[in-house]
């Protein structure tokens, strides 16, 4: 017999399957994790300490970046003076607290604007060497953490300049909202900036000065974990395949601060994309996200739902396998031991026929072939009669009755039991990431958009007086190779003609002589959007530096985990970019999305405001819009970010025992259809072929063959008949033929 043909291998299958089943389904149908915190919580916090990280990378980069772009640019032009190069500098950016031009050979001040910049940290005398103008981290006599940016600023024949620009570690548009704190910590886990606890000082009442210095305490606890993790590699710091940040995070629980739990993410500063090294990711700093969250201890699961569940399955198991036990695997083998009998030639006792379907068909046929090998002929033995009634259930029918007995268990935990929608308990804490993150992403792109605004400002003056086209295109060149979020750059006069151009083919040329917005959006209607930004260039009668800015920057900055879906729409509500794929200028797919992007951009005063909701229409949803809110000139053009998500997608405990449940009946109906479908193809089909040429062997066909197809049960007894056959072909030769009577010729008589 095959290890892996015949009725028994099935059948012993599905019964390991089935018991392993149960057991599983009375374990972890009543397992409840996390149910003071739920996991969906724990992984927000690492994902907004993601976006802290991410945001201060950006900042810093591009600060650096912004400094060295701009001391270049002096440098190609005409000799300026420092206190003209800081001017100049203020006027275009506005991001750093202090900056200082520093004759080198001297290191006599020359000019110095804002917050005093602790020069005395810096060596000129070793600028020259790999790493002397990289950036690097001043602590101030106030415990405050300066970081210092460094750019040269040369012509010849005038003595070398060094720009020294000061900024401090602070988040750039985070939004933390209420009982959320923030951190940046160094390698040692000592906070170098922080942000959403106040001072104990500040505050009056006793008890919030008591919860101050506890959260206080604990953000350093969490900032000591999140420097020891940091150490470890970012590859080794995830499950294998979750993929995402590039850095090291994670989430942490923390003890009880008063009536409230802390929770806290922590993300390490990483570049952007696998392999590389950027600016501030050598800075080895971390970020950390605190927040104190409400426990629900009325949050518990019993486990008598799993119990009961797996009790059940025993039971349909149990009467499924005593089925094709009793109607199946028996009947086939006592067919089997009947033909073996047969063949030894033992044909005294009569054939022991099953009851039902092709068993008594095929028990029949050997019946009247015993006869036949006993000398009768095969009309003697009668033709072959089909069972009627109940006698007519083949093993078709009992399989499909073994089917509909393990789906009743499976269909109900799939489709009907422990659903989640009506009852899930949706954390206010996930409303409330929802909205911050996303107005956090709101501030990211528009904080881009000015960004953008700011560099063609800075290039159109470096541009200047300069005619030459092979010029201005270096100039645009450079520019384009050292930022990537233009498609395109192109200077144009004042009635449009290109000067000069870099990049892809221009998409719009004319609209730009008509408008006096410096950032705006063209190509309403068309297949793709078209986001523009000019700068005029002073001297030049009109003409104008135009950077079209590529759509796949504004997905990648849309493109954050655990936010759902997310759109940047316009004014109107028409979508521009999206972290999926999308149709230029198509309206948001809900009405609930459409109010509640429109009521988020309505004035509350001179400020827009972010907003979060939660609806179960239509399955529950989490969604959230944030209108662009701040200065620059991003702000005028009125669009918003909006994400939603459906709430079934987080680590809810509810929607967990959902998944658990609809799993548990998913394993049912794979292995009821998986070990059934094997019996059926195994068992069920060749037997109702064997059944049909053995009623054809017995109504008298000697000259068919029988050959087995499978070495099983089935098979045996296809081999047993063919030797029958040869048997039976054997008695008609040895019996003597019968020749038909001869007539009688007529006689002749003849006459005497």
């Amino acid at each position: 017999m095959s290890l892996i043909g015949g009725i028994r291998p099935p059948i012993a299958v599905l019964s390991v399957l089935l018991l392993s089943l149960a057991g599983i389904t009375a374990l972890v149908l009543g397992r409840a994790d996390n149910a003071g915190v739920p996991k969906a919580v724990l992984t927000s916090q690492q994902h907004f300490a993601e976006d802290g990280a991410i945001a201060l990378r950006a900042s810093i980069d591009e600060s650096v970046t912004d400094l060295t772009r701009s001391a270049a640019l002096f440098s190609a032009g005409e000799p300026v003076s420092g206190d003209a190069a800081l001017d100049k500098l203020g006027s275009t950016y506005q991001k750093w607290t202090g900056t200082a031009v520093v004759e080198i050979r001297s290191g006599k001040l020359v000019a110095a604007r804002g917050e005093t910049v602790p020069l005395t940290s810096v060596n000129t005398a070793s600028l020259g060497d790999e790493g002397g103008l990289a950036p690097r981290m001043v602590r101030l006599k106030n415990g405050e953490t300066r970081l210092l940016s460094l750019a040269l600023l040369s012509w010849p024949g005038r003595p070398q300049l060094l720009l020294v620009a000061s900024s401090n570690l602070t988040f750039p548009g985070i939004s933390l909202g209420q009982f959320r704190s923030i951190a940046v910590a160094d390698q040692n886990g000592a906070i170098l900036s922080s942000d959403g606890i106040p001072e104990p000082e500040q505050v009056r009442n006793g008890t919030d000065r008591a919860d101050i210095k506890a959260s206080n305490k604990q953000l350093k606890s969490f900032a000591q974990l999140a420097a020891r993790k940091a150490r470890q590699d970012p590859r080794s710091s995830k499950e294998p395949g979750m993929g995402g940040y590039q850095g090291v995070s994670g989430s942490v629980v923390g003890g009880h601060v008063l009536s409230s739990r802390s929770v806290a993410g922590y993300a390490t500063l990483a570049a952007p994309a696998p392999g590389e090294t950027t600016t501030a990711s050598g800075l080895g700093l971390s970020v950390v996200a605190m927040a104190k969250v409400s426990e629900d201890p009325t949050r518990t699961k019993s486990v008598v739902f799993g119990l009961l569940a797996g009790g059940a399955l025993l039971v349909a198991g149990a009467v499924a396998v005593a089925v094709l036990l009793g109607t199946v695997q028996r009947p086939l083998i006592r067919l089997f031991l009947e033909s073996r009998r047969l063949t030894r030639g033992d044909l005294t006792r009569p054939v022991n026929v099953p009851g039902y379907g092709e068993a008594r068909r095929i028990g029949s046929a050997l019946e009247r072939l015993r006869r036949q090998l006993l000398g009768e002929t095969a009309e003697a033995t009668g033709a072959a009669s089909r069972p009627r009634g109940l006698r007519r259930v083949g093993t078709r029918a009992l399989l499909s009755i073994c089917a509909v007995l393990l789906l009743a268990w499976s269909a109900p935990l799939m489709l009907l039991v422990n659903r989640a929608d009506d009852k899930a308990v949706v954390p206010q804490q996930l409303v409330s990431d929802q909205r911050e993150r996303t107005d956090t992403l709101s501030d990211r792109v528009r904080r881009a958009l000015n960004e953008g605004s700011a560099d063609l400002d800075s290039v159109a003056s470096l541009i200047g007086n300069r005619t030459d086209a092979e010029t201005m295109g270096k100039v645009l060149e450079r520019t384009l190779d050292e930022n990537r979020r233009y498609r395109s750059l192109y200077v144009v006069d004042s009635s449009g003609e290109i000067l000069a151009a870099k990049g892809n083919s221009p998409k719009v040329i004319r609209a730009h002589r008509v408008s006096d917005t410096p950032i705006r959006l063209l190509g309403q209607g068309g297949k793709e959007p078209v986001v523009v930004a000019d700068a005029e260039i002073p001297g030049r009668n009109g003409a104008r530096l135009v950077g079209e800015f590529r759509v796949e920057f504004f997905n990648a900055l849309l493109t954050r985990p655990g936010l759902g879906v997310v759109r940047l729409v316009d004014d109107h509500s028409k979508v521009i970019a999206g972290n999926t794929g999308f149709l230029a200028f198509q309206g948001l797919p809900d009405e609930h999305l459409k109010d509640l992007a429109a009521a988020s951009a309505q004035r509350l005063g001179k400020k827009a405001r972010a907003n979060g909701v939660l609806y179960r229409e239509g399955g529950v949803q989490i969604a959230a819009a944030a209108p662009f809110a701040g200065s620059g000139p991003a702000e005028s053009l009125g669009w918003s970010v909006v994400s939603w998500q459906a709430a079934n997608r987080l680590d809810i405990p509810e929607y967990d025992s959902q998944n658990r449940t609809v799993l548990a009946g998913l394993l049912g109906a794979a292995a009821a259809a998986a070990c059934l479908g094997w019996m059926h193809i195994v068992v069920a089909r060749p037997l109702r072929s064997l059944a049909q040429r053995a009623e054809a062997l017995a109504d008298g066909d000697r000259k068919t063959v029988l050959f087995p197809q499978h070495h099983d049960e089935v098979g045996a007894v296809t081999r047993s008949l063919e030797l029958i056959r040869q048997k039976l072909q054997e008695l008609s030769r040895q019996q003597p033929r019968r020749t038909p009577p001869q007539a009688h010729a007529p006689q002749q008589y003849t006459r005497n």
